[in-house]
């Protein structure tokens, strides 16, 4: 049974990137724009991995959840949504027109926003456009993240007829009170019901998410909570921690007035969790997600296969460079990201002007490439060989470990809690070292000296 090391953890409480990419975000250029975007396009069709992985992002939500740091919109009529579904297919038409159909589509995933809350016509009328510009592979995989409030059988029925086979709940919490306090519904359909009717119609991959740390929660409430998910049998759990940064989401401002749970608090719940969902029968997937034994995490994981972007966790047999497509979205490619325009606005205007959106970048040197790998194995698979790093990017051991200006001096202090191995050029993070995974992320982040930009806390 999980008891965290709360000393432990207080020692390693400090504020890091979450390494959802690497570099991360904030240091994304101005100065990188549409024909960079269009240039790294191209480059990108003679790298790794050649599977193309589409993000396509719906930014409207019938109504804003407070704790949400997403790039959202509320109270636009139809005809905006319909202008901007339009302007999304233009978009796609154009950047594809640069992807070589030679590569195999293997992922969509739909994000917002909430997607399911667009009508169904015009959903089906984005999916029509990527099936007719992209190269889909025999066994592909298409997920929506999906709003339980705005979601009843006729609906799911449509996504599974257009090809989607995946998708992801966001319950968040089952309790009235909660929901009330973020500004969120509760389910259109008993969660139970939506998961069996999913399950029969041939949706693999069911994900629930929660979330912790929010108002009226308790340890006990949360418990609560976390059973009823692990009673509607999805494939895959989630427990994400509520990370309260008002200074940067001023909406979260409004949550303040019912109070938070504290540290102590949070973390009892994550325990309780974590314990909850292996007796169940699920496997830790990282810090906070968990499937069961047979879902293809569970395997990636065991395989040290697993992988993560924007969108979350993948596989890597599914997972390929990532073209992002709507407001805001990044595109993760080998050699660069890039950021579309976030405003409505800005983004239409530039899309119709061009076809493009860019409005930041970055274009990744070899040794960005070498860390950005180091930092996805440490926080996916908890496991680093670096001489198959250097065998991969056709480089020396000494290249890899100056690429982070490496010495075991560096990791000796989580070596020392027992939280690291590091032994014939092998990196395993071990007991409760994956509680910390982004603080032993850190140590391969060059870029942390520059101090730049805020984060949230690790722990």
């Amino acid at each position: 049974m999980l008891q965290l090391d709360r000393n432990l953890l207080d020692k390693y409480n400090i504020a890091g990137p979450r390494y959802t990419s690497y570099p991360p975000a904030n240091h994304f250029k101005e100065e990188y724009g549409n024909e960079q975007y269009r240039t790294s396009v191209i480059q990108s069709n003679d790298e790794d991995p050649q599977r193309v992985s589409v993000y396509v992002h719906i930014p409207f939500c019938p109504q804003l959840c407070t704790f949400c740091g997403c790039t959202t919109y509320t109270g636009m009529g139809q005809n905006v949504i319909e202008e901007y579904v339009d302007v999304l297919i233009q978009e796609i038409e154009t950047v594809s027109k640069d992807i070589s159909k030679d590569r195999k589509l293997t992922q969509v995933h739909w994000g917002g926003g909430t997607p399911n809350a667009i009508d169904v016509k015009l959903i089906r009328k984005v999916t029509d456009v990527i099936k007719a510009n992209f190269n889909f592979a025999e066994h592909y995989e298409m997920a929506m993240e999906c709003s339980p409030a705005y979601l009843d059988f006729d609906m799911v029925d449509a996504l599974r007829e257009m090809g989607f086979n995946r998708i992801s709940l966001g319950i968040q919490d089952f309790k009235k009170e909660v929901l009330s306090a973020i500004n969120r519904r509760p389910a259109k359909v008993p969660v139970p019901e939506m998961v069996a009717y999913l399950r029969k119609i041939g949706f693999t991959g069911i994900n629930l998410d929660l979330v912790y740390g929010l108002p009226f929660q308790t340890v006990d409430s949360f418990k609560e909570t976390v059973a009823e998910a692990l009673a509607a049998n999805p494939d895959r759990l989630v427990t994400f921690s509520y990370a309260h940064v008002p200074t940067v989401i001023r909406r979260q401002r409004m949550l303040e007035q019912y109070g938070l749970p504290g540290p102590n608090e949070k973390i009892t719940m994550l325990e309780d969790a974590y314990n909850m969902a292996l007796e169940a029968g699920y496997v830790a997937i990282g810090m906070d997600h968990f499937a069961r034994a047979s879902d293809e995490f569970a395997i990636a994981l065991k395989e040290r296969k697993l992988h993560r972007n924007f969108q979350g966790y993948c596989t890597r047999e599914t997972t390929g460079q990532v073209y992002a497509f709507g407001t805001s979205g990044i595109s993760q490619l080998f050699n660069a990201y890039s950021q579309n325009e976030k405003t409505i606005k800005k983004y239409m205007e530039r899309v119709r002007e061009s076809g493009r959106a860019v409005v930041r970048g970055y274009q990744l040197n070899k040794n960005e490439q070498i860390i950005r790998q180091v930092i996805n194995e440490v926080m996916c698979n908890y496991y680093v060989n670096f001489k198959e790093i250097a065998q991969s990017f056709n480089a020396s051991l000494d290249e890899v470990y100056s690429a982070f200006n490496f010495s075991v001096e560096k990791i000796q202090h989580f070596i020392d809690d027992e939280l690291l191995k590091f032994e014939n050029d092998v990196l395993q993070v071990i007991g409760q070292g994956r509680f910390v995974v982004r603080n032993i992320a850190m140590v391969f982040d060059p870029l942390l000296a520059k101090k730049i930009g805020s984060y949230s806390k690790t722990v």
